[in-house]
């Protein structure tokens, strides 16, 4: 029997998980799914939540208030879930929002996480990013980020976006379990934008990347441009790919943003981003 796919759908019940859910239900044609809506009541450290779902504090913080927003909350869960079906499920947790989806995702071995973003540009995207951008730097599990609707969703084509001189095994069995599923074509692709490296030794580590990971179809490309993020926007609008793939070494931040986390930002296609090993 083919082991279900458990995937989390963190919500603030905003139109962005909405999207997250459409792109869920379209995989899940094929797919067999456990789907998990999340909601993380945001709140400080001090405040937390038993197993009876009973508000515990330490500090200074108003309970009464954090009791409300945990029964508005329980009771939006229970309409999403009599509006989607019963083949759903949901939960609630306190916490930060960031950490709280990362750790439920890790702690309840989910194989992905998908969410709808709406981005981030400027200063916001320099201090704080967005929420899909911050979540895909912390988390060990794959994280898929979409921008907009995707009703009418295929998935034939996917651009691996990679330096291939790391070229050792990878965590890429969603993305596996999507061709096999599928039929999807993978694309291997290399943003070079000095000519330090050879298109020789970028088609050669591509096949031992191959190899490594034992990816059996594909086709490769090889873009000079400015940097990963405009070679990829370049290359999608020139071959119009489904779904872009790319890894993270998790070091983003203030004073370094990753060529993953910018895609997240401002790629309209939707980006699965995953934890280089």
């Amino acid at each position: 029997m083919e082991k279900k796919v458990k995937v989390l759908i963190p919500t603030d019940f905003s139109v962005q998980g909405e999207y997250a859910y459409i792109m869920v239900k379209n995989l899940s044609d094929k797919l067999d799914m456990e789907i998990m809506f999340l909601h993380v009541l945001s709140a400080p450290d001090t405040v937390s939540m038993n197993a009876q779902g009973q508000i515990e504090t330490c500090g200074e913080i108003d309970v009464d208030f954090i009791e409300k927003q945990r029964d508005m909350a329980i009771r939006k869960l229970e309409d999403l879930k009599s509006a989607i079906g019963d083949h759903i499920n949901t939960d609630l947790v306190v916490g930060k929002t960031t950490s709280g989806i990362v750790q439920y995702a890790e702690n309840n071995g989910y194989d992905m996480i998908v969410m709808g973003t709406k981005g981030a540009s400027g200063i916001t995207e320099r201090v704080v990013g967005s929420e899909a951008q911050i979540i895909a730097r912390k988390s060990s599990v794959p994280v898929l980020s979409l921008m907009c609707d995707r009703s009418h969703f295929e998935l034939q084509n996917i651009v691996l976006v990679h330096d291939f001189k790391e070229n050792s095994k990878q965590n890429l069995n969603l993305l596996k379990h999507f061709v096999a599923v599928f039929g999807t074509k993978i694309h291997l692709l290399q943003v070079l934008n000095t000519n330090k490296t050879s298109e020789e030794e970028v088609l050669q580590n591509m096949e031992v990347f191959a190899n490594n990971n034992e990816i059996d179809s594909y086709e490769t490309h090889i873009l000079k441009d400015l940097d990963i993020e405009n070679g990829v926007i370049h290359f999608n609008q020139m071959n119009n790919m489904d779904m872009v793939c790319v890894g993270t070494h998790g070091t983003g931040g203030f004073f370094h943003s990753s060529a993953a986390e910018r895609l997240i930002n401002h790629m309209y296609k939707p980006v699965i981003s995953y934890r280089i090993k």
